[in-house]
C-alpha cells in the first residue's frame, strides 16, 4: 500500500492522534473504525453508487468521518453551511437530489426548520449524536454496524456548491472514478504536493468552517497524509494565536479578514507570539490587500503561501512570501493547469492585457443539472473559468482585477470594484472597504464605496470623506471614482471570507440613487 489515505495510517499506527477539537479527539484507529461504521450505515440506508447525501454540521469530527465513509461508498457528499436559512438549505437538498441528511444535536433548530420547509422528497433524516423529533438517531445504527471495511468499497466524491455570493449556488460535479480504483483520494493528492500537507510531522490548524471546500479538503488531506488536525469550533483571533504556540502548529489556513482581525489585536498581544514550529500559513478565498500581506509577513516572517483556485477545481496558482513582495498584488503562477486570458470575442490575449481568466489542462467540471451555466464557464476551446477577470505579466504572474459577476457597467464602461478598492486601501485611514454598483438613471450603474475607517487614526468621518474624495480624484479616472462613500462599522463577509456584495446593494441607506455629479 504505497498510496496515502486514512486506512494506511490507521493500520500502521492506530494510536496516533488524527484530529482534535476543543472537547474531543480521535486517533487514526478510532477515525478508521468510525468511517467504516458510517459506510455500513450508508449501505443499510440503501444508498447506491452515485447517490447523494448532505451534511448539516458544525466543525465536528463526524464531518471528516462521514466524508471518508462517502469516499469508500461511491457516494457524493455535499456539506451545507450552518449559516444559511432553512429555505436556502432546502434548495441545496432538492438540487443535489439528496437521499439522506446528516445533522448533529447542535443544529436541531435549523435542521427541523429545514425539514419543515421541504414538502416533497424521500430523504432519510439522521442525527449523529442524540435524538430529536423527526430525526432518526444514528447512535444505535452505528453501534450495530461493523467496524471493518465494506466488502464492496468504491470511490465516492465531494460535490461542493459554489458560495452563491452572486446568485443561486451551483453544485460542482465530476464523474466518479472507476469502481476498482485505488490510490490517494483526489481531494488530498494534489494538496500533499502543493501545500506539503503529508507526513506525521504535520500539525495543521483549521480555522474555517468545514463545509467550505478549501477547509474540508485540507483537513481531509492531512488525515490522508498521516498528520494531525486541530479544528477550531469557530474563529477567534486571540484563541488562534494561543493554538499556534501551545499546539506547535506547523501549517495553518486563513482568509484575509482573519488576518485583519489578528492585526487588530493589541500590539503587546501580537508581540508575545512565539510559534517557531509554524512554517506555512496558507491563505486564499478572497483577495488579500498588499498592505495586509506586508504586515503579516513583517510579523510572522516569510511563511505566507497564497493560493488562487475555486470549488470548480480547474486550476490553481501559488505565490510564496518572497515572490509576493516582488510582485505585490499577484496571486502567483499556475501550479495546476495552464492560464489563458481571453477577450470579449473569445480570443486569447497577450501578457499585460486584461480579460477573463481561463484554465486548461485539468479535467473539466460540470454544474449539477445546469448545462447552460456550465456552458457559460466553458470556452469554445474547452478551457474553463472561475469567472474572474485579470491579466498575466511577462513572467507568468497572474493579477486578478475582479469577478465578472461583480463588474460595474457605468455609461457603457466596464469598471472593476477591486481596482477601486486597491486605491482606497492606499490610505492608512481605511481599515476595510468594498465597492458595489448601484442603479443610476443616467449611467445605468455608479460605483459606491463602503468604508470601514481605522479608528486608531482619529480622523473624523467628514474629514475622511474629503480625504477619500481627493485621493480618488488623483488616482482614478472620473468614471471610476465612487459616487459616494458609506461608512460602516464592518462589512458583511461569508464565513469563507468573501464579501457579500448583495447585502451591501440591499443596504437601506442606498434605496434612493445618489444624485448625479458628473
Amino acid at each position: 500500500m504505497n498510496f496515502q489515505d486514512l486506512r494506511r495510517h490507521a493500520t500502521e499506527d492506530p494510536a496516533r492522534l488524527a484530529l482534535s477539537t476543543q472537547d474531543r479527539s480521535l486517533t487514526y484507529g478510532e477515525m478508521e473504525s468510525h468511517a467504516n461504521r458510517l459506510a455500513h450505515v450508508l449501505r443499510a440506508l440503501g444508498l447506491q453508487r452515485g447517490d447523494h447525501v448532505v451534511s448539516l454540521m458544525g466543525n465536528e469530527p463526524d464531518v471528516l468521518a462521514l466524508a471518508w465513509a462517502c469516499w469508500r461508498s461511491g457516494v457524493y457528499l455535499t456539506p451545507m453551511s450552518t449559516y444559511l436559512t432553512a429555505s436556502e438549505l432546502a434548495y441545496l437538498v432538492t438540487d443535489s437530489d439528496a437521499r439522506a441528511v446528516f445533522t448533529s444535536a447542535r443544529q436541531q433548530t435549523l435542521a427541523q426548520a429545514l425539514q419543515a420547509s421541504l414538502t416533497v422528497g424521500t430523504c432519510r433524516w439522521l442525527v449523529t449524536d442524540g435524538e430529536f423529533p423527526g430525526f432518526e438517531s444514528l447512535v444505535p445504527l452505528l453501534a450495530s454496524a461493523s467496524d471493518q471495511p465494506c466488502s464492496d468499497e468504491t470511490p465516492g466524491a465531494l460535490m461542493m456548491y459554489t458560495s452563491g455570493t452572486t446568485g443561486a449556488p451551483k453544485g460542482v460535479i465530476r464523474p466518479l472514478l472507476p469502481p476498482d480504483w485505488h490510490g490517494t483520494p483526489p481531494f488530498a493528492a494534489d494538496l500533499h504536493t502543493l501545500f506539503g500537507l503529508a507526513g506525521a510531522d504535520v500539525r495543521y490548524l483549521s480555522t474555517a468552517p468545514l463545509y467550505h471546500a478549501a477547509a474540508l479538503r485540507c483537513a481531509l488531506a492531512v488525515t490522508a497524509g498521516g498528520g494531525w488536525v486541530y479544528v477550531m469550533d469557530r474563529f477567534d483571533a486571540s484563541t488562534a494565536l494561543d493554538l499556534l504556540a501551545s499546539e506547535r502548529i506547523t501549517h495553518s489556513q486563513w482568509v484575509p479578514t482573519m488576518f485583519q482581525r489578528l492585526l487588530a489585536l493589541p500590539l503587546e498581544r501580537r508581540q508575545a507570539l512565539h510559534a517557531p514550529a509554524h512554517t506555512t500559513a496558507l491563505h486564499g478565498a478572497a483577495p488579500c490587500p498588499p498592505a495586509v500581506k506586508q504586515a503579516m509577513i513583517d510579523w510572522w516572517g516569510p511563511i505566507l503561501l497564497e493560493y488562487y483556485s475555486g470549488s470548480e477545481g480547474i486550476g490553481l496558482t501559488l505565490i510564496d512570501s518572497h515572490d509576493a513582495l516582488k510582485h505585490p498584488g499577484s496571486v502567483g503562477r499556475a501550479r495546476k493547469g495552464t492560464i489563458h486570458i481571453v477577450g470579449s470575442n473569445d480570443e486569447a490575449l497577450p501578457a499585460g492585457q486584461t480579460g477573463v481568466v481561463y484554465f486548461s489542462g485539468v479535467a473539466p467540471f460540470q454544474y449539477h443539472k445546469a448545462p447552460d451555466k456550465t456552458a457559460q464557464r466553458t470556452h469554445p476551446q474547452g478551457w474553463q473559468t472561475f469567472g474572474d477577470i485579470g491579466h498575466v505579466d511577462t513572467e507568468g504572474y497572474l493579477y486578478l482585477t475582479d469577478r465578472a459577476d461583480d463588474m460595474i457597467i457605468s455609461g457603457g464602461v466596464n469598471l472593476y470594484p477591486q481596482e477601486i478598492e486597491q486605491v482606497l486601501r492606499q490610505l492608512p485611514e481605511v481599515w476595510d472597504c468594498a465597492v458595489v454598483g448601484f442603479p443610476d438613471p443616467e449611467f445605468g450603474e455608479r460605483p459606491v464605496a463602503f468604508v470601514v475607517a481605522d479608528r486608531a487614526t482619529g480622523l473624523a468621518l467628514d474629514a475622511l470623506r474629503q480625504r477619500l474624495t481627493e485621493h480618488c480624484a488623483q488616482q482614478l479616472g472620473r468614471l471610476k471614482r465612487p459616487d459616494r462613500f458609506e461608512f460602516t462599522n464592518e462589512l458583511p463577509y461569508s464565513p469563507s471570507g468573501k464579501v457579500l456584495r448583495r447585502q451591501l446593494r440591499a443596504s437601506g441607506s442606498l434605496h434612493t440613487a445618489p444624485q448625479s455629479r458628473r
